[in-house]
């Protein structure tokens, strides 16, 4: 009988371990960011677990899947950076003008979007979240709230339906000590679930998208606030300002006030299973348009309960976006579901 790929990666074959966690690859690094808030830190932790997993390879006595393995090793180190470096908080932003005192300053501040690229493949039985739910800002920032601990075993038993005692030993603690930890992490999740979106896709979605676009370009604040729920949050990471009801309108007022003639060019795509938009600023009578940040939009219903404009240009090379755009070129309106990188804007 021939080796098996797992043979010839404990025996040593760097092409053979390539093929072992390639099918696992992309699950891993939602798992870290689902865990750490940010992709750039996602990222370098999955770097570090196959770096762990190769080193540690030849001792795989094969008790648990490869993947439910790699989980373990993936699981531990977003722990262990967690440990080491608590809750990440990046330098804040200066504004270029004066902005409205915030109705409150916001705890999570690393957060990045994430590229709609993967969902979780075959979650186990006991799974509670879809896949499409378990991937959406509030989710994600509801996470970030939790003791690193708690937002593991969620994750580890709502999200990838791994069974209580399975995930006991990949966080090498008690079931009882599982069920108390969800217990608690499920009462806090469950504050932050609101009335579910539209379909991705669906004529509803890109009605609001539309409407957004086309207010937020012209700099219409009455009517990008008739679009917002009652209850709507307007947050920008990493800036800590967080803004809910009136205060929302005058921040938005300030803003287009210092936006001034500057025209506005959106791209759309779509982040965490939602509408978003690539934001590019042209001076007046420039052809081209500089990145300007990403906005997405959280969808209730059939208004809009968050408007999350990411101040972190960085984001916009995990999206595959250009550096410019064409700033001459008139917008129209979004279509479903954009690809990434689609190049349209609205003017």
């Amino acid at each position: 009988m021939g080796q098996t790929v797992l043979d010839r990666a404990q025996a040593g074959d760097a092409d053979a371990f390539r093929e072992l966690v390639a099918p696992h690859r992309e699950e891993l690094r939602l798992h870290c960011y689902r865990l750490l808030g940010s992709v750039a830190d996602a990222e370098d932790a999955v770097q570090e677990v196959l770096l762990a997993a190769w080193r540690g390879v030849g001792g795989f006595e094969g008790r648990a899947s490869v993947r439910t393995w790699l989980y373990r090793i993936a699981t531990n180190r977003c722990l262990n950076v967690l440990r080491d470096h608590g809750r990440r908080r990046p330098p804040e932003p200066v504004p270029p003008f004066v902005p409205p005192e915030p109705t409150r300053r916001g705890d999570v501040t690393w957060l990045q979007p994430y590229p709609e690229t993967v969902v979780d493949p075959a979650p186990g039985p006991e799974a509670r979240y879809a896949g499409r739910e378990a991937v959406e800002l509030a989710f994600i920032t509801g996470l970030q709230l939790l003791p690193p601990r708690q937002a593991a075993t969620l994750v580890l038993r709502d999200v990838l339906g791994y069974p209580a005692a399975e995930v006991a030993s990949l966080l090498g603690t008690t079931e009882t000590a599982v069920k108390g930890a969800l217990q608690r992490a499920r009462a806090t999740l469950d504050r932050h679930r609101g009335v579910g979106p539209p379909s991705p896709g669906s004529p509803e979605e890109q009605a609001l998208t539309r409407r957004f676009a086309d207010a937020f370009t012209a700099g219409d604040v009455d009517a990008v606030v008739a679009l917002l729920s009652d209850e709507a949050w307007l947050s920008m990471p990493p800036a800590p300002h967080e803004y809910q009801g009136p205060g929302i309108a005058e921040f938005l007022r300030v803003s287009t006030a210092w936006r001034g003639a500057r025209a506005v060019h959106l791209l759309p795509v779509r982040a965490n299973t939602q509408p978003a938009f690539g934001c590019y600023h042209a001076e007046p009578g420039a052809d081209t348009a500089h990145r300007a940040g990403m906005i997405v939009l959280t969808l209730s219903g059939d208004r809009i309960s968050r408007v999350t404009r990411f101040h972190d240009n960085t984001v916009f090379d995990h999206f595959g976006l250009p550096e410019t755009v064409d700033a001459r070129r008139k917008g129209r309106s979004p279509g479903p579901a954009p690809s990434e990188g689609d190049q349209l804007s609205f003017a």
